[in-house]
């Protein structure tokens, strides 16, 4: 392929998405960048960034490229270490997306993974979005709620996720707390200002408490949990976490229609490299205690 060094440039471009990150990878200027991709873009006959102030954004031909890339250079590192005789070296980046909030989970598990390949690099990419395995913008993903069913993906339970009703001890002294579901409108509550949340636990609490005692709303499920610490209001908690706070008192205790079940997701076109499967096989090994959790 005579022009692979171009369609390089193009991935680091739209990874990074800033020329001189791009130039600071690949070891060289800035100037032979833009004309790489410029060059490229003649070639397909087709815009494949958005050029902005803060950098470049992939389109969505921009993307696919990303795609087909990202699974190009996984697989000639994985053939470049068999053909070295290093078969079991584990080596470059690997990019990991997962819901915010279980970052103490998940923390034991890349340090363990890294001691053990430690020429890994672990991207760790949490964000209110979905992100795109099809575009390559992860490895691997740990998603919460219904299965994903995107045809592309190869998706495996890996735990579930309990939530109990909470309050801080200063809530319940200034307003007691409710002995049963008809005394929640006395109350005040802590929820989502996302009305389309697929959480379990914020799809009951929408049916159960007046609109008007949701007084505390937030996008970021930490500021939800430091709500309920600091009395605000009644809110939803891992039950984990709610364990290591001896002064919250619990509302309700967890139900089973308000667990969170968690999903591995990973693309079929990388499912089955060597950094791939290594990471999952670390992670359902270090997690194989986490039914629930």
């Amino acid at each position: 392929m005579d022009n692979w060094d171009e369609i390089r440039t193009a991935f680091q471009v739209a990874r990074l998405g800033t020329v001189s990150g791009a130039a600071e990878v690949l070891g060289v200027h800035h100037a032979t960048v833009i004309r790489h991709i410029d060059a490229l873009e003649r070639r397909l006959g087709t815009k494949l960034f958005q050029r902005h102030a803060r950098g470049y954004t992939p389109t969505e031909a921009g993307r696919d490229l990303l795609t087909v890339a990202q699974s190009t250079e996984d697989q000639f590192a994985q053939l470049a270490s068999r053909i070295k005789g290093q078969g079991e070296v584990v080596s470059g980046e690997l990019l990991v997306t997962s819901i915010t909030g279980i970052a103490d989970l998940l923390a034991p598990v890349f340090g363990s993974f890294q001691r053990t390949h430690p020429q890994v690099i672990i991207r760790f990419l949490t964000d209110m979005r979905v992100f795109r395995l099809d575009y390559g913008e992860a490895h691997v993903a740990i998603r919460a709620g219904t299965q994903p069913q995107e045809p592309d993906y190869v998706v495996q339970p890996l735990a579930r996720l309990r939530y109990g009703l909470y309050a801080a001890r200063c809530y319940a002294d200034a307003h007691d707390v409710p002995l049963a579901t008809d005394e929640f409108h006395r109350h005040r509550f802590i929820g989502t200002d996302n009305p389309d949340s697929r959480a379990p636990f914020y799809r009951w609490l929408r049916a159960q408490v007046p609109d008007e005692a949701i007084t505390f709303r937030a996008t970021d499920p930490e500021s939800n949990i430091q709500a309920v610490l600091a009395g605000l209001g009644i809110g939803f908690m891992p039950a984990r976490l709610a364990a290591t706070h001896p002064d919250l008192i619990e509302v309700m205790p967890p139900q089973p229609d308000w667990e969170a079940p968690l999903w591995l997701v990973t693309h079929v076109d990388l499912h089955r490299t060597l950094k791939v499967q290594s990471f999952l096989a670390h992670l359902r090994g270090a997690t194989a205690g986490w039914s629930e959790v």
